[in-house]
């Protein structure tokens, strides 16, 4: 789908793609769960925990902070992440109305 294509859907259907394209890395999907369960941690500590090179890493947190689903500070010479609260049940409504437009209702399928 070419970038000029994105008017021809609503807001909420690019965003939810945007959201799940950012997702679609297990990586990422570690680097969540790691955040989600440490509530905060330091970019060298996910570098040991994931075993991926550095800049790897540095490039899924770029691409999980442009979706706005963690957010980091500097402290010193290191960035310490966490999870964005506010985004995180933003997302979690986004894909739950995603999910809860299905009806079972077509029974010849």
């Amino acid at each position: 789908m070419g970038i000029t294509k994105r008017e021809l859907f609503t807001e909420e259907q690019n965003e939810l793609a945007a959201l799940a394209k950012a997702l679609a890395h297990p990586a990422r999907i570690a680097i969540i769960s790691h955040l989600l369960n440490a509530s905060e941690c330091i970019n060298s500590d996910l570098v040991k925990e994931l075993g991926l090179a550095q800049a790897t890493v540095s490039q899924h947190l770029r691409e999980l902070k442009a979706v706005g689903i963690i957010r980091g500070t500097i402290e010193g010479v290191s960035i310490c992440y966490c999870i964005n609260p506010e985004r995180w049940r933003n997302v979690q409504e986004l894909f739950d109305q995603f999910f809860n437009q299905f009806k079972n209702s077509c029974s010849n399928c």
